[in-house]
């Protein structure tokens, strides 16, 4: 009796693994099939490329505004219209306001040739700080702050206001700093050197250029406090 339950047993198992066994293979039959017709049905045709789409560069204005062009440029009273620089051979640069980007960086206006003002400093005459920014070039030509590290001690800074009154700053620091310890430096650049004087600081990109942080990887900070007369 033992013997003919075994001899079953061995019949059951041995029809149970020969449907696994057709089963699987009627599973890889159909799947070669189908590689074979999608591949046959490809073939010749061009493979799907998906683009990513990469963040534009900025596009730099690298032509000088004119003469004309400057004198049209009007900003309300308050406001700082010009600057001039005379040891950098800036006069009546553009001044235009700006805010914080996307990135959350202080905006730089798109022409190399014009400086920006963030709208939250101070304001000429009002005893604040105002900071300025600008650009040292552009792929091809120089821009407004290109030799700001020349300026020193005593070299004076000009603003004009939108109502035509005249502000006059005296250099008393000018250094670099590196672009990893440039935005904590901020919270000095925003304030006066001189506590309870009013004073503008200018910034620039220097340094050396990093090809794979699009950037320059240090910052020109000069500041100035307002001359009395």
């Amino acid at each position: 009796m033992s013997l003919k339950i075994s001899g079953y047993r061995r019949i059951i198992k041995w029809a149970i693994w020969t449907v696994v066994g057709i089963i699987f293979l009627v599973f890889f039959v159909r799947v070669v099939t189908f590689e074979s017709s999608y591949y046959a049905e490809k073939d010749g045709s061009e493979r799907e490329v998906i683009e990513v789409e990469e963040e534009p560069e900025e596009e730099l204005i690298e032509v000088e505004p004119t003469k004309e062009e400057k004198q049209e440029y009007t900003v309300e009273p308050d406001r700082p219209r010009y600057l001039s620089v005379e040891r950098l051979g800036v006069k009546n640069a553009r001044i235009l306001p700006m805010g914080i980007n996307e990135k959350g960086e202080l905006g730089t206006p798109n022409n190399i040739f014009d400086v920006g003002w963030y709208v939250e400093s101070g304001k000429p005459g009002q005893g604040g700080t105002m900071v300025i920014d600008g650009h040292n070039g552009g792929p091809h030509v120089h821009g407004v702050f290109k030799t700001l590290p020349d300026l020193v001690e005593g070299d004076v800074i000009v603003v004009e206001r939108g109502d035509g009154r005249v502000f006059k700053y005296k250099v008393v620091e000018n250094k670099a700093i590196s672009l990893s310890d440039s935005n904590s430096y901020m919270a000095v650049a925003v304030a006066s050197p001189v506590p309870g004087v009013e004073s503008v600081t200018l910034i620039s990109c220097t340094g050396e250029w990093s090809q794979q942080q699009r950037t320059y990887l240090s910052r020109q900070f000069v500041r100035a406090t307002i001359i009395n007369e």
